[in-house]
């Protein structure tokens, strides 16, 4: 269970595809923010609202910080093991086989669940761009997924939220199409997906802050930074543990350190530049919407916080005195600008987000066969599933079943639920890697590195200990994903993995024409979350 895949056998295939070095500070802080700004400041800006009201401007800020000293640990691993594989290589590395199948099965539930989480984002800007544009709506039943609890699915249908979401099935099902066709979309159309994005919430920022009231930032701290004594993923802290997923993303950084001139110094400006970046730009966003409409929680039935995707907060919304509250809001940032009379442009953020997203849900999709096609390579799954289709050159079945799990998913969980079981996955391999980091300082403190973590011995803890705070301060329910997510990996591993492993069995080989990805025409697509 301990044994690791020998680093110069990883590395060993990496040099067989080395790369020129070519990226500087700028190019790399530019890639950093393309990678960053994404579907997290769109979709989940409502959600945030609810569990911290305007503290989630400090959200924003303790989410950036840990994600800063993560990033300068596995911009460590990742100059010194520039393959495929992320978190799950180092590990496997490093630290052994059960750790690294561990990590490898919480990046498929990361990867996962974040594309279906994008697949709802999705749904919510299209069905108001509709509704706005055409008057046509679908009917609640079809357009957003049941309301659940920990006691099952809330039985009203008059609070309920719907039945299942079609438009992120429909989503969702599309990309995958591509996917498995191999359709190649280049650099370019990428950069423009980007600068989509960006443009639109800089006019969101131009139209919103001229529209502040000083009124709506009170009370700033409505739940508190822990949330109320016995309630789980509130307050500002739980707000940041969400918002954790607006900035994944950055490790697109992190990975390109083998393309780096100078890597020591130009990776840390990269990674440092593009979170500032996308912080202070997270936060002008932030408190746009927080002054023009204002950012209140709604309460429950009872007078009760309630966590946003929950059964009271259906219930709170559904009345129509809350109906037109950002907190409840499909798509927040749209909705702020139609409030404040600037429909059009509204429309238009709408529209950018729904031509945006789908090439994110392609991204995610693309990195969960890429961890499945690494671990099916490693012996540890079976191989079959990541066959290669004899026409289209592409991992086809992997791709199949990940898009129906996917759509699945999308069709009946909320986003934030979705985003904060995507963050517990994310949250378990970046403590890993920060770990990995420190063992590999003491086992092998002579091996060449590209690029060193400043003051190791207290980033790493640091961000092992951030990792863990924000961890413990999702919702109860997506705490509990994950170990029961890993339980069930722990039994395919011990029924499969542990006997096939090829480390196992002595085949230590390395690879050339797929040393860094899954034979796909597909490339990774920036703008992560």
């Amino acid at each position: 269970m301990w044994r690791v895949k020998p680093l110069d056998a990883i590395l060993a295939t990496a040099e067989k595809k080395s790369l020129h070095r070519s990226l500087g500070p700028i190019q790399l802080t530019l890639l950093g923010v393309g990678a960053i700004i994404g579907t997290g400041i769109f979709v989940l800006t409502a959600a945030a609202a609810q569990k911290a009201g305007p503290g989630m401007m400090w959200s924003f800020v303790i989410a950036g910080a840990v994600c800063a000293v993560a990033a300068l640990c596995y911009s460590e691993l990742a100059s010194m093991v520039p393959v495929s594989g992320s978190a799950y290589t180092y590990t496997y590395a490093v630290v052994g086989e059960l750790l690294a199948w561990m990590v490898g099965w919480a990046l498929i539930l990361e990867y996962a669940v974040a594309a279906s989480a994008v697949s709802v984002g999705w749904s919510g800007y299209f069905m108001g761009l509709l509704k706005s544009v055409t008057g046509i709506t679908l009917p609640a039943a079809l357009s957003a997924g049941p309301v659940w609890s920990l006691d099952g699915i809330i039985p009203h249908a008059d609070i309920s939220h719907g039945i299942i979401n079609v438009p992120a099935i429909v989503v969702a099902l599309a990309v995958t199409a591509l996917l498995v066709i191999g359709t190649t979309e280049s650099a370019r159309v990428n950069a423009i997906l980007v600068a989509i994005k960006v443009t639109a919430l800089t006019a969101f920022i131009a139209l919103t802050l001229p529209a502040i009231k000083t009124g709506n930032f009170s009370p700033f701290t409505p739940n508190g930074w822990f949330g109320p004594h016995g309630t789980s993923g509130l307050g500002v802290v739980g707000a940041a543990a969400s918002i954790f997923f607006a900035y994944v993303g950055f490790d697109a950084v992190s990975t390109a350190a083998e393309e780096t001139k100078n890597p020591q110094r130009n990776v840390p400006i990269g990674l440092i530049g593009s979170l500032a970046i996308c912080t202070v730009f997270y936060l002008l966003v932030a408190a746009g919407a927080i002054g023009a409409v204002g950012a209140q929680p709604v309460l429950g039935p009872g007078g009760e916080i309630v966590q946003p995707g929950s059964v009271g907060f259906a219930a709170a919304c559904a009345t129509p005195e809350n109906a037109a509250r950002l907190v409840c809001s499909n798509e927040a940032l749209a909705h702020v600008l139609r409030v404040i009379d600037w429909p059009t442009v509204g429309n238009a953020l709408g529209l950018a987000a729904n031509l945006a997203l789908p090439s994110v849900i392609l991204m995610m999709l693309f990195g969960q066969t890429r961890i499945f096609f690494v671990m099916a390579r490693d012996g540890l799954l079976p191989e079959k599933l990541a066959s290669i289709h004899p026409k289209w050159k592409t991992p086809h079945i992997v791709t199949m079943v990940t898009g129906v799990c996917v759509a699945i998913a999308g069709a009946l969980l909320p986003v934030g639920q979705l985003a904060d079981i995507s963050n517990s996955g994310t949250l378990f391999a970046f403590f890993m890697v920060s770990i990995a980091v420190l063992v590999l300082r003491v086992k092998e403190p002579s091996r060449a590195r590209p690029f060193k973590t400043p003051w190791v011995w207290v980033v790493a803890p640091l961000s092992a200990v951030g990792c863990v705070l924000l961890y413990f301060n999702l919702p109860i329910e997506a705490m509990m994903v994950l170990p029961v997510w890993g339980g069930l990996g722990l039994v395919i591993y011990f029924l499969y993995g542990f006997r096939k492993s090829h480390v196992g069995r002595g085949l230590i080989e390395t690879h050339e024409l797929d040393s860094d990805a899954p034979p796909s025409a597909v490339p990774p697509i920036s703008g992560a979350d």
